[in-house]
């Protein structure tokens, strides 16, 4: 049944695509299908509904209205980004430039001649450099001549009629297309490198002029291209790659651009050593992506470009690890107190930007936590941590139903900060009495009827809090009332993306001690079953993809607790079981299989892993001394050996099970 509405959504959106002549409507209607793209399992899907959405999308790329052209783009990138890579897309990006354009019609009166991107952008071919094509490929890539055309092609008059937002005079396309085109490039490069290498060089001279814009967002994506490119040449020369050594790019192209008109790893570690300190730690910033790129040069690349220049990519890289250069601790306290001031001002607007700088300014605490200096941490004032956790409370707290947006940004700064606590801070009498307003803020809100999105980032704030050792988890009055809260999220939250961040916080502590009395750990560990139980019953469609990854969260944690239970806890377990011990089984199963089987579960772990984990959870309760006669513990471990020798028979590997089923 599912496969079947997959299948008329595809029909009635290419049918609306054909029918619609009006340029706003065709944008909804496109970027309808980007959505549909991204979410259909096409890998268990017959063949030809790719195909079909792919050849009638292409006239559209060289449509009047750049709104159209946009999200035309944007609907390939969805292509090449499912379940990439994929055998279907693969052949399509192999076809001929003309194919799948004789499907246009009168009802896309403004397309041009369909031939445009066949022009071969400035530089060398791919055979002058004498890389060779991807095996089996006798035609260039049209996607990607496409794209390249777009960021470094002028732009022709035919669809120059409503590039609203390009800067007058513009001899390019507008900022959005060459955004989109260089996106699409990167999932390419991300999704199907052995096709993308043969175009290494022409990538070089696209992503060298985008280092020379001034646009900031251009720089940006120029720089995630670089490092998906320098990415795939790892990939390549790997140990363990499968990738033939003929297939490979040579290394001595690595370096060899300059003579065409600037080395591409030479202009981005020049470029990026030039930009300022201060743009060094920012998220999604050129300087951070321009890093990673430089980063990503493979070894044998980097020794063979000229001393100078080895020098300086050494030294780019040192200077992100020092936080002097990067965030400094003055420099932090300083925005921190303009922020603060923000949030007490009239202006609704500027509260809510406020919120969201507190937000991403705590995100920084964190990761100046991950450093190897501690002088950060130590250094940051006290009584400025005091003035955030109080200013995030006060945020959390606005009755305003328009700050939806705010609130989930206090709450997530609330989180971070309490994360960011030391012992020093936690051991002084000041800090105690705010520490405990902060959980009832974040409890308050895990239990509110506000807007989904906040509920989610508190229970998220409330899995940062619990990755902070120094509290006092499990002994604390308020850490019952922390664990209720969630309780009741997974259980009985409609929204499944709020059950998940529930799951996940309940499974983050890591001493058993942590989740306090026998009885607290027995009503964890029952409501996970009991969201385990009701994992699909939703008649919300769009929660339906979240099923699966619910399911998966929340078997992590059951097996993460099981790995810390004690020999109390043991007969509550038992008592579950015997209750619900089949459907336990059943999803653990699934669990377990879903790495190996590769589905859209959302598992973050490979099969491997997710057997280790159960192993670990029998090994441990194996290890746990029960009174005599005590019947819990061998009935766990035989539903947790009746799991593993299931797989084990099905998957045929040869792992430790028979020497722990002896014991």
């Amino acid at each position: 049944m599912i496969a079947s509405s997959i299948r008329e959504l595809h029909r009635c959106l290419l049918l609306a695509l054909v029918a619609e002549s009006s340029s706003q409507t065709l944008t909804q209607i496109i970027k309808c299908l980007a959505n549909l793209v991204s979410n259909a399992p096409y890998n268990r899907l017959k063949l030809s509904l790719l195909t079909k959405v792919w050849n009638q999308i292409k006239p559209y790329i060289r449509h009047k209205d750049v709104n159209v052209r946009v999200s035309s783009l944007t609907l390939l990138g969805a292509i090449v980004s499912t379940h990439a890579p994929l055998p279907e897309v693969q052949l399509l990006l192999q076809q001929p430039c003309s194919s799948g354009l004789g499907n246009s019609n009168s009802a896309t009166p403004h397309l041009s001649p369909p031939d445009w991107w066949k022009k071969a952008p400035a530089g060398p071919s791919l055979e002058e450099t004498s890389v060779s094509s991807p095996k089996g490929s006798s035609e260039p890539c049209w996607l990607i001549r496409l794209c390249i055309s777009i960021v470094v092609l002028p732009k022709e008059d035919s669809c120059s009629g409503s590039d609203a937002g390009s800067a007058a005079g513009s001899a390019y396309e507008p900022s959005p297309m060459q955004l989109e085109a260089l996106q699409v490039l990167a999932l390419l490069a991300r999704g199907y490198f052995s096709m993308t290498q043969a175009y290494l060089m022409e990538l070089g001279e696209v992503i060298c002029k985008c280092m020379g814009e001034t646009d900031p967002s251009i720089q940006l994506h120029g720089a995630k291209l670089l490092e998906e490119l320098g990415t795939g040449l790892i990939q390549q020369y790997k140990p363990d790659s499968t990738v033939a050594p003929d297939q490979r790019v040579p290394v001595f192209l690595f370096p060899s651009v300059k003579k065409q008109g600037g080395d591409v790893l030479d202009y981005d570690a020049e470029w990026s050593f030039t930009q300022s300190p201060a743009e060094f730690g920012a998220p999604n910033s050129p300087g951070e992506s321009a890093y990673d790129a430089v980063s990503s040069i493979l070894p044998e690349a980097c020794s063979s470009l000229p001393n100078d220049r080895q020098i300086l990519c050494i030294t780019v890289l040192l200077g992100l690890n020092d936080s002097k250069n990067r965030l400094d601790v003055i420099f932090v306290a300083d925005t921190a107190n303009a922020i603060l001031m923000s949030l007490e001002d009239k202006s609704l607007n500027v509260r809510a930007k406020a919120a969201w700088s507190l937000g991403n300014l705590t995100d920084t605490l964190i990761v100046n936590m991950e450093t190897p200096d501690p002088s950060f941490q130590e250094e940051f004032s006290g009584l400025l941590l005091l003035k955030m956790l109080r200013s995030a409370i006060e945020a959390s707290k606005d009755k305003d139903k328009r700050l939806h947006f705010f609130l989930g940004n206090a709450v997530r700064a609330l989180g971070n900060l309490l994360h960011f606590l030391q012992p020093s801070h936690i051991e002084k009498p000041t800090f105690a009495e705010i520490i405990e307003e902060s959980i009832q803020a974040l409890i308050s809100t895990v239990l509110t009827d506000a807007a989904m999105k906040v509920r989610r980032n508190a229970c998220y704030a409330m899995g940062n809090v619990f990755k902070n050792p120094a509290l006092p988890l499990g002994t604390a009055p308020w850490t019952s009332q922390a664990y209720s809260a969630l309780i009741s999220a997974v259980t009985s939250c409609k929204n499944f993306k709020v059950c998940i961040r529930s799951a996940t916080a309940l499974s983050i502590l890591g001493k058993r001690e942590q989740y306090g009395s026998v009885e607290q750990y027995a009503r964890i560990w029952n409501a996970l079953v009991t969201a385990l139980q009701k994992s699909e019953d939703t008649i919300d469609f769009l929660e339906f993809k979240y099923c699966a990854s619910l399911r998966t969260q929340i078997c992590q944690a059951l097996i993460h607790l099981l790995s810390l239970a004690s020999a109390s806890d043991l007969p509550f377990i038992k008592e579950i079981l015997e209750l619900n011990g089949n459907m336990v089984q059943s999803y653990i199963l699934q669990f377990l299989k879903s790495g190996a089987e590769g589905d859209d579960t959302g598992a973050p772990h490979s099969s491997q892993e997710t057997d280790q984990m159960v192993r670990m959870a029998l090994k441990h309760i194996g290890s746990i001394q029960a009174p005599a006669g005590d019947t819990a513990r061998r009935a766990i471990m035989g539903s947790l050996e009746e799991i593993l020798a299931i797989c084990f028979d099905s998957s045929g590997s040869q792992g430790a099970l028979p020497g722990l089923m002896n014991q």
